[in-house]
């Protein structure tokens, strides 16, 4: 074990990240520096602050950092302009915050002199690869301490006695059997994991939702919702220009109350298993079909098409980690290009789960002509015989091989 002087923890206070405060302590007896990141899940941060403190944490190296504008803007935007879409249902709310958190580690170790810093993600799980391939882009040499792959602490009952012994506060729900879920959230969703969802033949519990109402128990009434875009990004919600973080949460609110955004999912780990997830991501869910909604009249087609053949790679690169990577940068710096034109406002229809697009326009930027497409007369906007040529060359091919083969038999 390589000596430690300093390590920066991401810290939520929780039983988890309060054991391996302590084991920090006691295994590596360097200094720690607790990270705590805002980033809109709606939880109160500050009592992470008063136990940070308990565990002789010095004021100066207790950081709770306010991330939420920062996180829309610079991670969750950028990612939605390329209608990022995991295994074709996730909208990959967990993996987009890992690699912001890990540059706010990495910038607080180089801020407080730490020579490391830990996680609390587990041997078993993705965001281990998520902080990882992050610290180590930003910061090639830094030292990086995970405590689930070092400890035997690997169940419930050691961490509890762990706690219990070093006098580390026990939340009565972990007392009487622990928290149902094992649960993340952030302003683009709220993930469920463990317990009941961990049999995939068992359908999950009506209680366990937290942000949406079951499609049946929304409104009977549909809700209209005018967006406008300006470069792929999302400005303005009926009108009313807002931050980004501002958009986001009003629209996860609006979301949800119409059922918008549940997803069930068995997705396949980085790490080789199979694991089932339940998500709510409302907000995000009527972004991304706005975005491509506004699209449709903006970008040229083998542009879009050229988008759609590259966004599974960009998805997969941000689930796995590498959002650091020098293959996303390029591919973001292709996506943002393609987005200089997608200029518009999209009408919205919400109703009872369903998110159905009314209507969308670009009166600067939009590649639709109705007197090309009509079904009326056109007057000689299209020459309709051009299409013959058009199809032999393209059938061609297909007409020399069918010929050879004819030969052949």
């Amino acid at each position: 074990m390589s000596a430690v002087n300093k390590a920066v923890l991401a810290y939520s206070g929780g039983l988890d990240t309060s054991v391996i405060l302590k084991w920090l302590q006691d295994t590596y007896q360097c200094e720690v520096v607790t990270f705590t990141a805002d980033l809109g899940q709606g939880e109160e941060l500050e009592p992470a602050r008063a136990k940070a403190l308990k565990f002789g944490i010095k004021p100066e190296h207790i950081f709770i950092d306010d991330l939420r504008e920062e996180f829309v803007r610079d991670f969750v935007f950028p990612m939605f302009r390329a209608n990022t879409i995991y295994e074709g249902e996730y909208l990959l709310g967990t993996s987009i915050a890992r690699p912001l958190i890990a540059k706010r580690q990495i910038e607080i170790a180089r801020t407080t002199g730490a020579d490391a810093v830990s996680h609390g993600a587990t041997g078993k799980g993705n965001d281990q690869v998520r902080f990882e391939l992050g610290y180590y882009a930003l910061e090639p040499n830094i030292k990086v301490i995970a405590p689930w792959r070092e400890w035997d602490l690997l169940s419930r009952e050691k961490l509890l006695a762990y706690a219990e012994k070093h006098g580390i506060p026990i939340e009565m729900k972990h007392k009487q059997g622990g928290s149902p879920y094992s649960m993340d959230a952030n302003l683009l969703h709220i993930s469920f994991e463990g317990r009941h969802l961990e049999d995939p033949a068992a359908e999950a519990e009506e209680s366990m939702w937290r942000w949406t109402v079951s499609p049946e128990a929304a409104p009977d009434a549909a809700e209209y919702l005018d967006l406008a875009f300006e470069h792929g990004d999302l400005v303005s919600i009926n009108g009313k220009k807002m931050a980004p973080h501002e958009l986001l949460a009003t629209l996860n609110q609006i979301g949800g109350k119409h059922g918008i955004g549940r997803l069930d999912l068995v997705e396949n780990r980085y790490v080789g298993m199979k694991s089932r997830g339940c998500y709510e991501t409302p907000g995000g869910t009527i972004l991304l079909r706005a975005h491509r909604a506004i699209e449709s009249v903006t970008l040229d087609r083998e542009v879009a098409h050229l988008k759609d053949d590259l966004m599974p790679r960009y998805a997969s690169l941000i689930y796995t980690g590498y959002w650091w990577s020098p293959e996303r940068r390029a591919l973001q710096a292709l996506i943002d290009h393609t987005q200089q034109t997608v200029n518009g406002w999209v009408r919205l229809k919400l109703y009872k789960g369903n998110v159905i697009v009314v209507s969308r326009d670009s009166k600067s930027d939009s590649l639709f002509d109705p007197t090309i497409a009509t079904f009326e007369d056109d007057a000689g906007a299209y020459d309709q015989k051009d299409a013959a040529g058009f199809i032999k060359l393209n059938a061609l091919r297909m007409r020399i091989a069918e010929n050879a083969r004819r030969k052949r038999t």
